[in-house]
């Protein structure tokens, strides 16, 4: 039974790969509607797999996914993946890259080139519509993943370390945008990172995972108010101090 309040159940799953790597082992966990949640954990554990388990874009050895109430068997429209390399098409502009998602679902030209104007405009990259990807700096070619995910309108967005190719200026930069951009938008989040501290910043609840193969350790919900409060008061918040110091204190038995 899919809890009420959860648009994504992970319901036992586990993953080993060709060879005999287990990647996840007995993994349940449920996402609730509305938020951001992040998935934390050592290098290895098995963060991706199960991002792309819930995407659909792989399938599970053992176990199942649930989302709204249906049992994941593929990729599905209420879905968006923003890949962390871009996974841009290199000989389409910006326009067609973000309105590819539109594209493949049958909506007009005319349509889909307003949508894709419009989000093009929200994530700070309006005039940009006729470059190519090679143009672009990695950061707004990362700004263009998220326009297309965001176009397609999915309940679900799957971030894969979306923002660890850039440097950490532009990184915060990102996490504001992704916070002000969400806001107002009712999506569901699934967030991975290798950041502590970007963890803690964004995230409504923090899944962590053990080493290899990957089992949740601990899930930590966070009781942060955001609000209109800047970036540094933010991050002066005891909650988020707090949260750091016991994410670190969970996860550096897996390191040391």
């Amino acid at each position: 039974m899919v809890s009420p309040d959860a648009i994504v159940e992970v319901r036992g799953v586990g993953k080993t790969y060709e060879g005999g790597v287990e990647a996840l082992r007995e993994v349940t966990t449920a996402f609730p509607w509305g938020k951001l949640c992040t998935l934390l954990g050592p290098s290895g554990c098995g963060k991706t797999t199960l991002l792309k388990i819930i995407g659909g874009l792989i399938p599970p050895t053992t176990g199942e996914v649930w989302v709204n109430g249906k049992k994941v068997d593929g990729p599905g429209p209420e879905r968006a993946f923003v890949f962390q390399d871009f996974a841009l098409l290199p000989w389409a502009s910006v326009l067609r890259n973000v309105a590819f998602g539109l594209e493949l679902r049958g909506v007009s030209k005319e349509q889909r080139a307003e949508v894709a104007r419009k989000q093009i405009a929200e994530v700070g990259l309006a005039g940009f519509e006729s470059s190519y990807p090679h143009q672009l700096s990695g950061g707004m070619r990362q700004r263009v993943g998220l326009a297309r995910a965001l176009a397609v309108d999915a309940d679900i967005i799957l971030m894969d370390e979306p923002f660890s190719s850039v440097d950490e200026q532009t990184r915060r930069k990102f996490q504001e945008d992704l916070l002000d951009l969400l806001r107002h938008r009712e999506k569901t989040v699934i967030f991975v990172t290798h950041s502590i501290e970007e963890a803690a910043y964004l995230s409504d609840q923090i899944v962590l995972l053990s080493r290899r193969p990957g089992t949740v350790s601990r899930i930590i919900p966070l009781d942060i108010e955001r609000g209109r409060r800047s970036p540094d008061e933010i991050r002066r918040d005891k909650n988020y101090l707090d949260t750091v110091d016991e994410i670190w204190r969970v996860l550096k038995q897996y390191v040391t």
